[in-house]
């Protein structure tokens, strides 16, 4: 696939991954394309790895797009547990 559909699918996966795990995430377009960039490489490695297929096989294929949903969730998970914690206020009795 080219830059551009890595692009492309980065920029719906991202979204998708927020829609799917709505909350106050900073960062605009950009950082959601990243996520969903590295969300969909993620996604293929952990096709590769955990079921043995290739799961980044083209722009209309729907594993594509699972993995690469998939993967972005996962990004985005992590992403709260590392910097959840920062963001938050604690009341002191």
């Amino acid at each position: 696939m080219s830059i551009l559909a890595w692009i492309l699918i980065g920029l719906i996966a991202g979204a998708i991954a927020k829609a799917l795990m709505p909350g106050k995430d900073p960062g605009g377009i950009i950082v959601t394309m990243l996520i969903g960039i590295a969300g969909g490489l993620l996604g293929g490695w952990l096709g590769k790895v955990i079921f043995g297929v290739d799961s980044i096989d083209g722009f209309f294929d729907l594993s594509t797009w699972v993995a690469a949903i998939a993967g972005s969730v996962i990004l985005l998970a992590l992403y709260r547990l590392v910097t959840g914690n920062k963001h938050h206020h604690h009341r002191h009795a």
